[in-house]
């Protein structure tokens, strides 16, 4: 997702700079450009050879250090770095960094660089919440860093509170958030419904569908990583939700229509969620009837939430449902497209190869009003990413 980025990780001199080499390489196998500077202190705790071993590049310590190409280094790194992540930071680099001193080759190449900027302070809990580098703190706050909270636990010094760094995934995932995807949906909202629900019988047992919301969970992490403001409404799953996603966990049809229509000022509504179609109208002892073992039921359909999506549309709203068909693909689906008044429909067939549920990839046909495109096999977030460019089309 990184391909063709540059990040600038600085590392400074803290025992959980190991973490920085986790983080480098994790960068690299997104096909990321990592240059590296450690600052004198960092060397005593993580070797310049670790990072040159990781990423390919000349770690860099000293800014008067002369084996380069014949420029000025630290700016022209500068120039070429689309994201700087200090990580860890000592409260002594916050501080230098929040008041503009530039004594070392990091500091004096973050000083140069206009590009997006984090930082992850990792010292004692002590150290940290002195008021002194709070201060510090919401001073880079304002001017534009994004400062990540640290992690609480025991440190290496003993003491137990926050202070410790986040592990090196956590810390991918905010580059991958600033740096991976163009944010063309900045300053909209996105709800995405995703996953079963399931309808009770009686307090063992209940009605529910084979949805694992693996697309739903990727359009939402693809909304994300393009700058929405994203609310996934959840069905029960086995999934790790998305970073920097609101996430309303639900378990039936009626908590999914409650959760999805009290999000009123929604720019994008993605039904990717299977919601079983029926529930029980009474499951009490004397309506539930016993035949050689088996159970009847009376049951009654759930809501139709999509068709309340569409009828109580807000205007400039684009509504994206998901269809399952075994046959008549095409034609259900346009029919469900113009009976419950949304934008677009997204149809596979589960018949498919490579579609359908609980698998790593979808074959989508997106179904709007100017006709039909049908889509190759991709993984879930490649088609993900497809339908929301169908989407941002719709709205024009």
């Amino acid at each position: 997702m990184l391909k063709g980025k540059t990040v600038l990780l600085g590392v400074t001199g803290g025992i959980a700079a190991y973490k920085a080499a986790a983080l480098a390489s994790a960068l690299v196998k997104q096909h990321c450009s990592v240059e590296v500077i450690l600052t004198e202190h960092a060397t005593k705790f993580i070797a310049p050879l670790t990072f040159e071993q990781l990423t390919g590049n000349r770690c860099m310590v000293d800014t008067f250090d002369r084996n380069f190409s014949h420029q000025v280094e630290h700016i022209s790194l500068a120039h070429r770095t689309d994201l700087v992540m200090v990580a860890p930071a000592t409260a002594n680099v916050c501080a230098k960094l929040a008041h503009g001193l530039a004594d070392d080759m990091l500091t004096t190449t973050v000083l140069a660089c206009s590009c997006p900027k984090l930082i992850a302070p990792a010292m004692n809990t002590g150290m940290f919440e002195n008021p002194v580098t709070q201060d510090n703190l919401e001073t880079l706050r304002r001017y534009g860093w994004e400062v990540i909270a640290p992690a609480s636990g025991r440190l290496a010094c003993g003491d137990v509170g926050a202070g410790k760094l986040p592990e090196p995934e956590q810390l991918l995932q905010h580059i991958l958030r600033l740096l991976a995807l163009p944010h063309d949906l900045a300053g909209k909202r996105v709800l995405v419904t995703a996953g079963p629900t399931q309808e009770s019988i009686d307090p063992v047992r209940y009605l529910t569908n084979h949805s694992t919301g693996k697309m739903g969970y990727a359009i939402a992490r693809m909304a994300m990583l393009r700058g929405a403001q994203v609310t996934l409404v959840s069905g029960p799953t086995a999934l790790t939700p998305p970073p920097f996603v609101e996430v309303v966990p639900i378990v039936s049809a009626q908590d999914m229509f409650e959760a999805v229509t009290s999000q009123e000022q929604t720019d994008f509504i993605f039904k990717a969620a299977a919601v079983a179609d029926y529930t029980p109208a009474d499951y009490s002892d004397d309506k539930v009837k016993k035949k050689d073992g088996d159970l009847s039921i009376p049951l009654k359909r759930t809501r139709d939430i999509l068709q309340h999506l569409g009828d109580h549309r807000r205007p400039g709203q684009v509504i994206c449902g998901f269809s399952m068909e075994t046959r008549d693909m095409l034609a259900n689906s346009a029919a469900k497209l113009e009976k419950k008044h949304v934008d677009m429909i997204c149809a596979n067939n589960l018949k498919v190869a490579g579609a359908g549920f609980g698998v790593d990839t979808n074959v989508l046909t997106l179904i709007t009003r100017d006709g039909a495109e049908e889509l190759p096999l991709l993984s879930k977030e490649e088609a993900a990413n497809r339908v929301i460019d169908r989407a941002v089309q719709l709205m024009g």
